[in-house]
């Protein structure tokens, strides 16, 4: 069991954050160990046939035997929502010695294996070329595996914290430590967590508790070190609807939203066409078109140009997004 005593100037400090390196480095236990992750087998099958071959020997090494994910590659966010980028840069700046001591506590007590291997030889030099070869291997990891998906996930995660803020508005601590996870217990100032492989006890000491929820965690994951400041990632809520299909366009009710007129024009200005042109298809007067297209124009669903004495409207960029996947609605030309 490992456990947290927590102070009033820690509870007064309990914040939330979203790290993208921490999701990252939860997402590489998926891929070591996909039965404790059922939820996320589509997207592992998928992720694995994209990596580089050559990167999975040290993918796989950064998480230990018991899936321990080494401190210096979960560094405590600062502010609510780093960038991969600035967390990366805290990663980069880490002392060799404690890049050593993190590698070895997470593989402990098994040997570093045969990718780490320059963690466990003298001097600095071979520890900071590993890792400077880790700070690559995971940026490069992170556009293959998690940045086509990170608008999804954030969104998940956001709502998480929502949920949770609410809990401990409306309920204080001991209500919403109950509800992060069935592991977790709260009780004289203690937050315990059970069920882990170390055991040790981390004071506080008024430095505060970090929350961060994950999609790619199964239970808590606090730090492996008793030296580190209280960190607790933990299973967010809604996870489950990641990797839902999103609902099949819905041509009806664009036509709800923005009127059948408009919604015609939209469908026929995949093409640069005139006011006259417009009017003469459908039928109706030009300036009962102009109508149409001052209010489409005004919110950037359409855009204009001159073409000699005639100006030529087209869908823009944002119409472009808002008509995607419609197949009543040609590609633009």
């Amino acid at each position: 069991m490992i456990s947290f005593r927590l102070g009033v100037d820690d509870l007064a400090d309990t914040r939330f954050a979203i790290s993208p390196l921490g999701e990252l480095m939860e997402s590489l236990r998926v891929l070591r160990a996909p039965a404790l992750h059922p939820l996320h087998g589509r997207w592992r099958r998928t992720v694995l046939t994209e990596l580089t071959p050559a990167d999975l020997p040290l993918l796989s090494a950064l998480v230990g035997p018991t899936l321990a994910l080494p401190d210096f590659l979960t560094p405590r966010p600062p502010v609510h929502a780093p960038t991969l980028a600035e967390e990366l840069a805290v990663v980069r700046a880490t002392p060799p010695d404690v890049v050593r001591r993190d590698l070895l506590a997470a593989h402990a007590p098994r040997p570093l294996p045969a990718a780490l291997r320059w963690a466990g030889a003298p001097g600095d030099a071979p520890v900071l070329e590993l890792l400077a070869r880790i700070v690559e291997l995971l940026l490069r990891y992170w556009h293959t595996a998690l940045l086509p998906y990170w608008p999804r996930i954030r969104l998940v995660l956001e709502a998480d914290i929502t949920h949770r803020a609410g809990q401990l508005a409306t309920g204080g601590a001991r209500s919403l430590f109950a509800g992060l996870h069935p592991n977790l217990g709260w009780r004289g100032g203690v937050l315990s967590v059970d069920k882990m492989i170390g055991r040790h006890a981390v004071d506080g000491a008024g430095r505060g508790l970090r929350l961060i929820p994950s999609v790619f965690a199964h239970k808590p994951a606090p730090p492996i070190s008793a030296e580190a400041p209280p960190m607790l990632a933990y299973p967010g809520r809604g996870t489950a609807t990641l990797w839902e299909p999103e609902p099949a366009p819905d041509a009806s009710a664009l036509t709800a939203l923005l009127g059948a007129p408009r919604t015609t024009l939209l469908r026929l200005l995949a093409e640069p066409l005139p006011t006259v042109e417009l009017a003469r298809r459908l039928g109706v007067t030009p300036s009962a078109v102009s109508q149409h297209l001052r209010i489409l124009a005004a919110t950037g669903l359409v855009t204009r140009a001159r073409d000699g004495r005639r100006v030529l409207y087209r869908r823009s960029a944002s119409a472009e997004r808002l008509v995607a996947g419609h197949p009543s609605f040609p590609a633009r030309a």
